[in-house]
């Protein structure tokens, strides 16, 4: 087999989802809420869960034992010279069935100074489908002084928090880049597709009504004073907020039936592509996961049988798939690891 369909992954939160992920994947629904996450083709584990979050293959392997056993057919020689046999991304479906927690996610010197991790945790979200006047909350609208942050999260002053950032409406289709470092929250009534890096490192700055010890979990085990360092507290003007927001412009280089998605910024950490087949998608030897948002096709692999596809369909294509196309009355996400 060169290319895997995946079924859901799903290890418990502590926020609630909606029910999205089951009737998208056509999988029976479970009356507990707190399913509210599928993490895609993961070698990464739940932050103090291992080993929960990590991918099982069909053949009962773990996919990081797969990929550690023989990196290069999975994820290519470059890869490999880069980044050894990690995969260097993680992607998720999310269901937002209530807002989130402001939250942030520190940056890569933060993780390697006090995480020992080269990955930080910057991510992005592609909206497959948002209920009316869904939105994200996406850094401060104004500069924050350090002892401000600390007072509205030792006192839980969600709504000083809330009031001080920028609350973006989204619609789906819309895709959004959210840097390491800044303080963000999901509104409720939205399910996405969310790839970032190989982390699960949070640190809440609201914890209060959900499932959670903030005080004792939510700053990673290094204390809020020193957690509280990871957050970016500038403002974000709206010429900045904008550029997070943008689209993606087409180039002589794109492919048929491929539409790049995420501004430049993202370009270090990963990459994502709207697949829209015209008459085909053509798709590079990459290792990827690909996400089937609507309509049903066929994927086509250089060196393995065609698959069909449909909506909610979750794939891991390695590189030793070469060239792939996708066919049909179909819309995909693409997500990728960045060379």
């Amino acid at each position: 087999m060169t290319i895997f369909p995946l079924p859901a992954n799903t290890p418990r939160s502590f926020y609630r989802g909606a029910g999205r992920i089951a009737g998208f994947r056509g999988i029976p629904s479970t009356d507990d809420p707190y399913y509210p996450e599928d993490w895609v083709a993961s070698t990464t584990s739940r932050y103090g869960a291992a080993p929960a979050g990590l991918t099982t293959l069909p053949d009962g392997r773990s996919l990081a034992e797969a990929i550690a056993g023989d990196p290069v057919w999975w994820l290519g020689e470059r890869h490999v010279a880069e980044h050894g046999a990690d995969p260097a991304i993680l992607v998720k479906l999310l269901d937002a069935g209530e807002r989130l927690p402001l939250h942030v996610h520190p940056d890569r010197r933060f993780a390697a100074a006090h995480l020992a991790s080269p990955y930080g945790k910057t991510e992005a979200w592609v909206v497959v489908s948002a209920e009316p006047d869904a939105a994200v909350y996406l850094g401060f609208a104004r500069d924050v002084e350090p002892d401000e942050l600390s007072r509205w999260v030792a006192d839980q002053r969600i709504d000083q928090m809330l009031d001080a950032t920028n609350r973006v409406q989204v619609r789906a289709g819309d895709a959004i880049v959210c840097p390491a470092g800044l303080p963000h929250a999901i509104g409720a009534g939205i399910l996405m597709v969310e790839v970032q890096e190989p982390t699960d490192f949070s640190v809440l700055l609201e914890w209060e009504g959900f499932a959670i010890d903030g005080p004792a979990n939510g700053h990673l085990g290094l204390g809020y004073d020193q957690a509280l360092g990871c957050v970016d507290r500038s403002g974000l003007g709206a010429e900045r907020l904008a550029e997070l927001h943008r689209a993606r412009r087409p180039t002589a280089d794109d492919r048929p039936g491929v539409r790049r998605l995420f501004p430049e910024l993202a370009d270090e950490f990963f990459a994502a592509e709207r697949l829209r087949p015209d008459p085909v998608s053509e798709l590079e030897p990459a290792y990827s996961v690909v996400t089937v948002t609507a309509g049903d096709g066929t994927v086509t692999s250089e060196h393995g049988p065609p698959v069909p596809v449909k909506a909610g369909d979750t794939l891991l294509v390695p590189y030793a798939a070469g060239w792939c196309t996708l066919r049909g009355d179909t819309t995909a996400v693409r997500c990728k690891p960045s060379l």
